[in-house]
């Protein structure tokens, strides 16, 4: 049986010399789909140590590159129960080895592009920069035997004979989780990274605060996280016992201090994953303000419960000690994460405390606004210039742009605008509600599901979505960043519940982010989607069964 086989712009493509059809079913299982694979005869042998410690296989790890093996030698002993020693000298000649190098890579090549090599001899993963190398060992990890039982230990493992050159279409491939809603610990939070990272996700959306919750420890502002990050019960009708997140007291919720907020950035960075904190403003701000009520329209006092009812939280846009304490808040934010991005959110402001404020029509007219969409452009125009200062650039979603967008705003697009926000210059993500809204059901059948919002958004529809308006010219493409799935969790009380929304329509959303348009193919993708689930059960990540069809899945 020839085993050449290539993966070009337009999916798998037999060469000249044909595979047998039952030989595709073997065919690695990546995910996303690499720019270019081709598979080659043969198969690597990974030898765990014999009664010679050097009759094991090794990983050559050059200096700059050792954590990405250390890396790497964890997985391969949580996946294979192989221990691999991972080595920064070149091992003695004739021994079979994994080698890490970032030298003699093609300058021309992105960071984040690779190049991953497995002979009978060994494995090579090539890249010109650390980021380039974890996404290749990502590559190798899924051509690892799937659903093997790590409880047994492994001698060796047959890993295929590949030629693997890839990178990715779009800079942004992001997952937002809500944990203003329900509150999640930080080393679930970690879990999640993890569970990014596998499928060469980079970009993570912590939003930290609603109306719900204020999750993040403010120094300057201590009743913040006293007041604003507990509630009375789980709220939105749910089982009180569907979570653990009580505090001794009795009240629900629970906050990340700074020093967790540090340790999950780095455990972040490690995975080459960028954190962008979304402190939502000037609305949405009802847990804010039910501990500093002085920055809003009426000065409080406010007592409800924010589950049962939520008040109009929206910062009064005519105080100025509103925007000392924004700015204050947002000095401690961006002192704990070094990404670019803050987010600020910007969606669905309730402007009627605006319109019966005099404080906030006195701004109107000192700056010659008609209205209150108007007073909100003013506002995010404000807190640009508060984040310029700090060398960062602004995040929103749809909504900054009414009243005029800011000069240098980042525009996510949930409800439109993409078209308009490019042409005019600026950046956009796109997350449109219909295809990247993972709190929405995957089934039309919702006694078999557990309970959401609503909606309906299944696997086959997020493979679906092109994050290219069509209408959009191709001088003006490159100000799409790339596209994110949003994950609010008003009726997620558990991890385990996030786990089984996002999975596998997280797989879907990867490989449109990172493979080619052209290459997407619904059949091959749902063959290697169930595939990476036994990867998942392997891991112990909780996710939604795939259907035995052929070529659809519900």
């Amino acid at each position: 049986m020839n085993w050449n086989c290539r993966l070009h712009n337009l999916g798998w493509i037999l060469s000249l010399l044909a595979i047998a059809p039952s030989a595709m079913a073997e065919a690695p299982a990546i995910i996303p789909l690499p720019q270019k694979i081709e598979i080659r005869p043969g198969a690597f042998v990974l030898h765990a140590n014999g009664p010679a410690p050097a009759a094991g296989t090794k990983i050559f790890a050059q200096a700059s590159a050792e954590e990405t093996g250390r890396y790497l030698a964890r997985e391969l002993r949580a996946r294979t129960s192989i221990a691999l020693e991972v080595v920064t000298k070149p091992a003695a000649a004739g021994i079979e080895n994994i080698k890490l190098t970032l030298l003699d890579a093609n300058p021309a090549l992105s960071d984040e592009s690779y190049t991953l090599a497995v002979t009978p001899e060994g494995v090579t993963i090539q890249a010109r920069a650390s980021t380039g190398l974890f996404y290749g060992v990502q590559s190798l990890l899924q051509l690892l035997p799937a659903g093997s039982d790590t409880a047994k230990p492994s001698t060796n493992v047959v890993i295929p004979c590949v030629h693997i050159e890839d990178q990715p279409r779009f800079r942004w491939r992001g997952l937002m989780l809500d944990v203003s809603r329900h509150f999640f610990t930080k080393e679930e939070v970690k879990r999640l990274l993890d569970e990014m990272a596998w499928h060469k996700l980079n970009v993570f959306h912590w939003h930290l605060v609603d109306d719900q919750g204020w999750r993040i420890e403010i120094k300057k502002y201590p009743r913040l996280t006293e007041l604003g990050a507990w509630r009375k019960a789980i709220g939105f009708g749910l089982d009180t016992k569907a979570s653990s997140a009580y505090g001794p007291d009795g009240r629900y919720g629970g906050f990340y201090t700074q020093d967790d907020i540090r340790e999950v950035v780095a455990y972040a960075q490690s995975r080459h994953i960028t954190i962008v904190p979304e402190i939502e403003m000037p609305g949405h701000s009802s847990a804010a303000l039910m501990a500093y009520p002085q920055f809003s329209c009426t000065g409080g006092p406010f007592t409800t419960d924010l589950p049962g009812g939520v008040f109009n939280g929206i910062f009064c846009a005519g105080n100025d000690d509103s925007f000392i304490f924004v700015e204050n808040v947002l000095t401690e934010v961006c002192a704990l994460f070094p990404g670019p991005f803050i987010h600020i959110g910007g969606d669905e402001v309730m402007v009627d405390n605006w319109k019966n404020c005099a404080k906030c029509q006195a701004r109107m007219r000192q700056e010659g606004l008609t209205k209150e969409s108007e007073l909100e452009g003013y506002f995010i125009r404000h807190v640009e210039k508060i984040l310029q200062a700090r060398n960062r650039r602004l995040v929103g979603w749809s909504e900054i742009r009414q009243g005029g967008l800011a000069a240098n705003a980042t525009v996510m697009d949930w409800v439109g605008g993409a078209t308009e926000a490019a042409t005019s210059g600026h950046d956009v993500v796109m997350s449109p509600l219909a295809d990247c809204y993972f709190d929405h059901y995957q089934s039309l059948d919702h006694s078999k599901e557990p309970y959401a919002i609503g909606g309906y958004l299944p696997l086959q529809q997020v493979y679906a979505f092109e994050p290219i308006p069509a209408n959009l010219p191709a001088a003006d493409q490159p100000h799409i960043l790339g596209a994110q799935a949003n994950v609010w969790t008003e009726y997620m009380p558990s991890f385990k519940h996030v786990e089984y929304m996002v999975f596998p329509r997280l797989c879907a959303l990867a490989e449109v982010d990172w493979s080619p348009k052209a290459s997407r193919q619904w059949d091959d993708f749902l063959r290697r989607a169930r595939i990476d689930c036994l990867r998942l059960d392997q891991l112990g990540v909780n996710h939604r069964a795939l259907s035995n069809k052929a070529s659809t899945d519900p």
